[in-house]
């Protein structure tokens, strides 16, 4: 009997699951990964290219950072990327902050340093007539041993694709 009984919950849990899933995915929003997007309302997207406004300018973020930013775009989402400006969404921003400052300090001496990297993001949704602009900051920790080049060579790919992850997030998700 208790079997029996196991085997009915769990058939309900499945059959509830499935109604859920068939629910959600039939409507034109979806919602997986945190990315919500009205397909429906939104077709196209431009993305500009991130200019590096900042007082120091790391030669390669530019470049790096707007190539994985249109790659996750059109990895993660289904949206048509065009160039022209009559596209629904327009993504453009630039690199307002890269600077260094000392983090940690041991026997009066500099042991860490922190990398700050800024970006200004704007998304304007034509559909809606609406424009949002977000500063984004993120810190990257390492050794007050390394001169920034070196710090930069170890930690490039986290910062590109920290950075990244964050732009996408606001762009994309309602939270």
């Amino acid at each position: 009997m208790r079997l029996l009984k196991l085997r009915y919950k769990n058939l309900f849990l499945i059959g509830l699951t499935a109604v859920l899933l068939t629910t959600i995915t039939s409507c034109g929003i979806y919602s997986f990964k945190d990315v919500s997007i009205d397909y429906t309302k939104i077709k196209t997207i431009k993305i500009g290219f991130f200019e590096n406004k900042a007082r120091y300018i790391n030669p390669q973020l530019s470049p790096k950072l707007t190539d994985k930013i249109q790659q996750k775009i059109v990895g993660q989402t289904k949206l048509s990327r065009t160039n022209n400006d009559d596209a629904n969404l327009q993504i453009s921003g630039y690199i307002s902050e890269y600077s260094v400052s000392t983090s940690a300090i041991s026997a009066k001496e500099a042991t860490g340093n922190r990398l700050t990297v800024g970006v200004h993001l704007v998304v304007k949704n034509t559909v809606d007539n609406k424009t949002d602009e977000y500063d984004i900051s993120r810190n990257f920790d390492f050794s007050a041993n390394l001169s920034l080049q070196q710090a930069e060579t170890g930690i490039q790919d986290e910062m590109i694709r920290t950075l990244t992850d964050e732009i996408f997030n606001r762009i994309f998700s309602n939270w």
